[in-house]
């Protein structure tokens, strides 16, 4: 079986976030990572051709060539190789934009099944898998805590206020994971060392047969107006803590009518 999953380079948690005042967009000039729920995707990738005994786990990424730096983490936990489109036309891109240039790679690689990790952690928006599915016109599976494949199809349990449902779809599918499904390994040094050697194909949109108009902000349907601080949260009021603390929050809270 030929698993792809698709992942991303994001800003490290440890780095300080800003948004370029000219774009409008994340600054990821600093330093990158494996967005931490793709490694999810990969575990659960690795897992399942694990248990079959055969078969390959591709990543695909859209982004720009410093992003296989990233990446690589994935190939070091065990993935066969990388396919990442890196084009100058694709920068800028939004949901619209992103799934339709993944769509294409994805169509290209011709994978039986496709995983995503539930959301990236630079974006939170946990919809492009739906936008992705559409494009394909492949069933979809999300928030699965629980996967199992037989040969033609693929099962999965999500976790709801009631219990779980049981969702069976026919493959080739597309299967969105939570960060519950698995517990990703940890890259060997052997992994490490070995990922530097193995395939990472840098290709253009061209090279996948996608139109460079459809995607970037050529193709993006969104657009940010404007964007500034939250507002303020109204009065406040500071309790310095000298003794008298606890009695002056129960006063507080009395005072609002929450005691």
């Amino acid at each position: 079986m030929r698993i792809a999953v698709c992942v991303k380079s994001v800003p490290d948690a440890g780095s300080a976030r800003t948004i370029e005042s000219g774009t409008k967009r994340l600054d990821r000039s600093a330093d990158a990572v494996l967005n931490p729920y793709d490694a999810n995707a990969i575990e659960e990738a690795l897992r399942l051709n694990e248990t079959s005994g055969e078969g390959e786990v591709v990543l695909v990424s859209l982004g720009p060539e410093k992003a296989l730096d990233a990446l690589r983490k994935g190939l070091a936990m065990g993935a066969d190789r990388v396919v990442l489109v890196s084009d100058e036309a694709a920068i800028g891109s939004d949901l619209v934009a992103t799934s339709y240039a993944l769509a294409k790679a994805l169509e290209r690689e011709d994978a039986d099944l496709v995983l995503f990790g539930q959301q990236g952690s630079d974006s939170d928006g946990a919809v492009l898998w739906a936008a992705v599915a559409d494009r394909l016109r492949r069933p979809l599976i999300s928030q699965v805590a629980e996967l199992t494949v037989s040969d033609s199809t693929i099962t999965g349990k999500r976790q709801t206020e009631n219990g779980y449902d049981t969702i069976q779809a026919p493959l080739p599918a597309v299967v969105a994971v939570t960060d519950a499904i698995n517990e990703p390994r940890y890259p060997s040094l052997k992994g490490i060392m070995g990922a530097k050697k193995k395939p990472q194909d840098v290709v253009s949109l061209s090279d996948i047969g996608a139109d460079a108009t459809r995607a970037g902000e050529a193709g993006s349907r969104t657009t940010v107006m404007t964007l500034s601080p939250p507002p303020p949260r109204g009065d406040s009021k500071k309790i310095e803590d000298d003794g008298s603390a606890a009695a002056a929050i129960v006063a507080f809270l009395e005072e609002k009518k929450l005691l």
